[in-house]
């Protein structure tokens, strides 16, 4: 009698749990989903902390310390992210620039008229119905969207999931932020900053 238990549970692991992502839970395809939206963007895959995914990173200079590109993936705690009001689990989609302080976060992300401020606004156009983008000046994660997957039925998880970040990604692509920050991540400025 104990070997059936054991063998039903043995196939039951390859399924998400029913509460959300786990550590256990593998997410890599959400790297290949990513991949058409995020062309010439790197892919690292992000197990530690509160997420849950993949970080696609834009080409910088081999000097450079400052990291841009967007984040794929789920929020499965609220640790280190409070300031998006999460309930987890969710599915998080952001563009994040770092480090903060940085002289590109400063120029690309604070001054009125920024790449990712008139991104933010653009944006907010793009969607008309909840989740909306959220602009964050004193972040990282500066432009984020993100749903709860707890009201989301678990045979249903992936499904929603991967819908989510399909018309999340899409958005990002036709507000032209994709193409903008993957051609020139460490530029200090647009031209009509300067």
């Amino acid at each position: 009698m104990s070997k059936t238990p054991r063998s039903k549970s043995s196939k039951k692991s390859s399924k998400p749990p029913a509460r959300g992502p786990s550590k256990s839970l593998d997410n890599s395809w959400i790297r290949t989903l990513g991949a058409p939206y995020l062309r010439g963007y790197r892919a690292v895959a992000v197990s530690r902390g509160s997420l849950r995914g993949y970080r696609f990173l834009a080409r910088t200079g081999p000097r450079s310390k400052t990291r841009v590109g967007f984040f794929v993936g789920y929020l499965i705690d609220s640790a280190g992210y409070e300031f998006l009001q999460p309930d987890p689990p969710e599915c998080a989609v952001f563009a994040f620039l770092e480090p903060l302080n940085s002289v590109a976060h400063r120029k690309l992300v604070s001054p009125e008229g920024s790449l990712l401020r008139q991104t933010a606004e653009y944006i907010g156009w793009l969607t008309h119905r909840p989740p909306r983008f959220a602009f964050f000046e004193n972040r990282t994660a500066v432009l984020a969207r993100h749903v709860s997957m707890k009201e989301w039925p678990a045979s249903k998880r992936h499904h929603f999931s991967r819908n989510f970040f399909i018309e999340t990604l899409a958005w990002l692509v036709r507000s032209g932020l994709v193409a903008k920050l993957a051609s020139r991540p460490s530029a200090p400025a647009s031209r009509r900053l300067s």
